[in-house]
């Protein structure tokens, strides 16, 4: 290990000791809220310094182990002991690359809840019913994980599907999970429409924005203008006979929101309301972090089209990545929300990028 690492993890150690003797502070303990939070780094902390003690062992059971082995008169125990030293270094570098990712800033998004904001793109109505399909597959991967669903926001197809749908997840953790979703789903597939057995090629966007406390980003209320008008069904039919749904305009920016999946003109405001918060703190997000790693692979919920992260072909039973590489034989187990080798690789992918840049 480098002299800069250890030095690092050396304050680290120096910083847990000091978060540990706060965390017994009668004033601390008599704070519910900054017990809570103190407790919280208490155990963040925790982790990587258990981690580097287990690397110190390693390390010196390893340096002795070779030191013996060098004195040993015994040819057998000569060999035991060289074995013992490889196996104690190997583990010290497992140690070391671990911790080397435990020291890289964590996203301060990571833990937050979020919203899937889904949108058809090309490909007609297959490209709506594809739509659709992606939202099945979030709901089942949230359902997986202990993550609440809920669906924010909704325009239904004539076809089948969704032209557009949002949906929020709750779960401590769901940001970090979700995050690297965003952008172009490609599906290769024969539409059920399609008499003569071609394949067709269809897109939907996917963006994934973090929500925003309201001590974390404020929206002034005067900046918003609510519209309310009557929720319509798939070819505008009418499907209740009050003004319940809304719209809201965010003047500064242009951005809008419509809401009109609850019956309650209430609920629909409120989910509006934390849809467009969710917008505008992610654009906020998206251009701090432009300034500070234009480069970054890993660009927080803008679901631009420029570029397609994924492709499923039905015909072929593959899920393909295009970010990693990655290919995976088995699309309905995909579909079925079973993303976690997507998920665990991208995500090993941007802290080796971030590590490369020196975060």
């Amino acid at each position: 290990m480098d002299a800069t690492l250890r030095s690092r993890l050396d304050e680290v150690e120096s910083t847990f000791a000091e978060v540990e003797q706060e965390l017994a502070d009668p004033e601390t303990l008599g704070d519910s809220g900054r017990y809570a939070e103190v407790a919280q780094r208490h155990a963040e902390l925790r982790q990587i310094v258990d981690r580097y003690r287990d690397w110190k062992r390693a390390d010196t059971d390893a340096n002795e182990a070779g030191e013996l082995a060098e004195v040993e008169d015994d040819a057998d125990m000569a060999t035991e002991l060289r074995q013992m030293a490889t196996d104690r270094r190997d583990e010290a570098r497992r140690l070391e690359e671990r911790l080397k990712r435990d020291l890289v800033p964590k996203d301060p998004a990571d833990d937050k809840d979020v919203i899937v904001e889904i949108r058809a793109a090309a490909g007609g109505d297959e490209a709506a019913i594809w739509a659709g399909d992606l939202l099945r597959m979030y709901e089942r991967y949230a359902e997986r994980n202990g993550f609440k669903t809920e669906l924010m926001e909704a325009s239904h197809s004539e076809a089948g599907g969704y032209s557009k749908v949002s949906l929020g997840v709750k779960g401590r953790g769901a940001f970090s999970k979700l995050k690297f979703e965003a952008g172009v789903h490609r599906v290769q597939r024969v539409p059920k429409t399609e008499s003569q057995g071609r394949v067709h090629t269809s897109t939907a966007t996917v963006a994934v924005l973090p929500e925003a406390d309201e001590v974390e980003f404020e929206l002034d209320p005067n900046d918003v203008r609510v519209d309310v008008f009557r929720a319509s069904g798939p070819g505008g039919q009418s499907v209740n006979t009050t003004d319940s749904a809304v719209r809201l305009t965010h003047e500064p920016t242009g951005l809008v929101v419509s809401c009109q999946d609850e019956k309650s003109q209430l609920q629909n405001k409120e989910k509006a309301f934390r849809i467009l918060r969710a917008r505008l703190y992610t654009a906020m997000l998206a251009e701090q972090q432009a300034e500070l790693a234009a480069d970054r692979r890993a660009q927080v919920g803008t679901g631009e089209r420029s570029e397609k992260i994924r492709t499923y072909n039905y015909k072929e039973n593959r899920v393909t990545d295009h970010r990693i590489g990655l290919t995976i034989k088995q699309l309905p187990a995909v579909l079925e929300g079973d993303l976690d080798p997507f998920v665990d690789e991208l995500a090993a992918e941007d802290v080796a990028s971030r590590l490369a840049a020196g975060a």
